[in-house]
């Protein structure tokens, strides 16, 4: 039988779940708001940035961080929905864009309108003057120290078995 260890003593506010929980709120309440007009925050992020200007759908998963399969699953209910279509660049002849349609455009306004009112709600938690310091505090943390994400752990191969 083992002894029971008492767990170590916590000298510090617990950041790593005090920022994935309210992500993870921020993230389920976006996503019941974006759903009223049929949208998912993929669907909204890839309208919103494919307006921005000429972009690939390599361009736009990276903005999104999502991997290929949810790219392609994303434009894919975008172009059933007529909200998007691929289109080849104007640039590069090997390279398809995502064309925003106008119906996708007005679609990415409204949702624009409806992320920008979950993020008020979000931010009216606090008085205004502590507004602006969050903002500016995580805006500095998401740009400097916390701006790159550290490559995991690789994982040694094994070495081969011998017959």
């Amino acid at each position: 039988m083992t002894a029971m260890t008492p767990a170590p003593t916590r000298t510090r506010p617990d950041l790593s779940y005090l920022l994935d929980h309210a992500s993870h709120v921020l993230r389920t309440q976006m996503a019941a708001a974006l759903a009223e007009i049929g949208l998912t925050a993929r669907m909204h992020c890839v309208l919103v940035h494919a307006l921005e200007e000429e972009r690939t759908q390599n361009q736009l998963a990276e903005i999104g961080d999502m991997d290929k399969t949810t790219m392609v699953v994303t434009v894919d209910a975008l172009e059933k929905a007529g909200l998007a279509e691929r289109r080849p660049s104007s640039t590069d002849r090997r390279a398809r864009i995502i064309a925003v349609t106008e119906e996708g455009a007005r679609t990415a306004a409204r949702s624009q309108q409806i992320a920008d009112r979950v993020h008020e709600e979000a931010l009216a938690a606090f008085a205004p003057a502590d507004r602006k310091a969050f903002l500016r505090l995580l805006t500095h943390l998401t740009t400097g120290h916390l701006a790159t994400a550290t490559p995991g752990p690789t994982t040694p191969r094994r070495p081969r078995q011998r017959a």
